[in-house]
């Protein structure tokens, strides 16, 4: 696999260039690069991850040996998304591979050209009885959901994945769910705002903002607001320039998502949002906006952007932002710019989320030896590395009898048997 990745890295590249205008220096940074790590990691840490771990016993499992051994769940799903075509297809195939699986691949029918490198890969790479993809659109995707797999491992937005988590229920296939959400930011007072600034632009403009991790709007402390917006806007011009044309921002996936995402600022703009930077449109490319005055009447507030639009909130109090992360769906990823470890550990005990990225944003996604994943309407499970490969494994208990002392106090429930239970109640008490 890792060697076809890298006989195809131009073919890779430049499906993506046709399907949604993705510069190929961020294809690399953030579809082929991130599953070349995930496969470098399970080669170095397989032999290990797959040995059965040894499990100390209780008081009252003296004279027995427990073994907790990791086995293969089977036939696997992978479900991939548009925004990460090939990553999100390739990422966890390398997981359920590396814990002994064998996959149906049901990619993106909105990246048509990327599905269709995907597939050819696969089937040069792989025998179809190890793995095998599957094109199509929403019909496909139904009629693989109505099969008994093993496990399916989708990634999407959070209606889908409770289509998805409804139609594994009836065959009680295990899932594991990489949804989204509305991700907030959070800029304090004593922030390192050039660096706030650098780290907010890549992680909401890459792909043009349709990311899952992405920043979907940042709070940010009223004294540094002037500082943090111009700070921002020169960091957008810097690596955009002006207009939605930049050669290095990824275009909107299609018509309908472009359409989207001009309704939701039409929609906030007409209800008294102020756009501090119109980044403009032209057909499916938006450029970089920030917008600010957003209230809660707006869609823009209510739904996951998952484009290139950043709304700017003001605050005052840590403790009303805190309020308003908990007001909603517990998000995907939360991110927090600021010097003063009370503040961020306040902000991290206080809230939940699926991850969690403290003076950067998105990087959290590729670290391999941490677990990604949401956290109820954000997701189910987790993924990456080991993370991964126990996703795609089922540990199996295995307890072996040498001389175990359990027979004293099996049936019949004499007076002896009685008075050693009492004697083990007190002992394990």
């Amino acid at each position: 696999l890792r060697d076809a990745i890298f006989s195809n890295e131009s073919a890779i590249a430049s499906a993506m260039m046709q399907d949604f205008g993705k510069p190929k220096a961020e294809v690399i940074l953030t579809d082929i690069l991130p599953v070349l790590q995930e496969i470098k990691t399970a080669s170095r840490n397989l032999h290990r991850w797959m040995k059965p771990k040894w499990v100390a016993p209780t008081i009252g499992y003296l004279g027995t040996s427990a073994r907790v051994r990791p086995e293969a769940r089977g036939v696997c799903l992978i479900i991939a998304p548009w925004n990460y075509p090939f990553n999100l297809a390739i990422g966890p195939l390398v997981s359920c591979l590396s814990a002994g699986n064998s996959a149906i691949i049901k990619p993106s029918e909105k990246t048509p050209a990327t599905s269709a490198l995907i597939n050819r890969l696969v089937s040069e790479t792989f025998s179809p009885d190890l793995v095998t993809v599957i094109e199509g659109g929403v019909k496909t995707s139904q009629a693989l959901l109505a099969k008994p797999f093993d496990h399916i491992f989708f990634t999407g937005s959070p209606a889908a994945g409770k289509i998805v988590m409804e139609a594994a229920s009836k065959n009680l296939t295990t899932v594991t769910l990489e949804l989204g959400g509305k991700s907030p930011a959070i800029v304090g007072p004593d922030a390192n705002i050039e660096r706030a600034a650098k780290w907010i632009a890549f992680g909401k403009f890459s792909n043009a903002g349709q990311t899952c991790v992405a920043p979907d709007h940042v709070f940010v402390h009223r004294t540094v607001r002037d500082h943090f917006v111009q700070a921002l806007r020169d960091r957008v011009y810097k690596v955009y320039g002006k207009g939605p044309n930049s050669p290095h921002l990824a275009g909107i996936v299609n018509e309908h998502h472009a359409h989207r995402l001009i309704e939701l600022i039409n929609d906030a703009t007409d209800k008294g949002a102020v756009l501090t930077l119109d980044g403009g449109h032209e057909e499916n490319k938006l450029g970089p906006t920030l917008m600010e005055a957003v209230t809660p009447d707006m869609n823009i507030d209510q739904e996951e952007i998952f484009g290139p639009v950043l709304p700017i909130i003001i605050f005052d109090d840590l403790n009303d932002v805190i309020g308003r992360i908990n007001a909603r769906a517990k998000p995907f990823s939360l991110y927090i710019f600021g010097r003063d470890r009370k503040h961020i550990q306040k902000v991290i005990a206080s809230t939940s989320s699926g991850n969690v990225g403290v003076n950067l944003t998105s990087a959290q996604f590729a670290h391999t030896g941490l677990p990604f994943g949401g956290v109820n309407n954000s997701g189910l499970g987790s993924a990456h590395g080991y993370h991964g490969f126990r996703a795609f494994s089922h540990e199996r208990a295995i307890l072996r009898n040498r001389y175990s002392l359990l027979p004293l106090v099996l049936p019949p429930y004499t007076e002896r048997v009685n008075w050693l239970l009492d004697k083990a109640k007190r002992i394990v008490g």
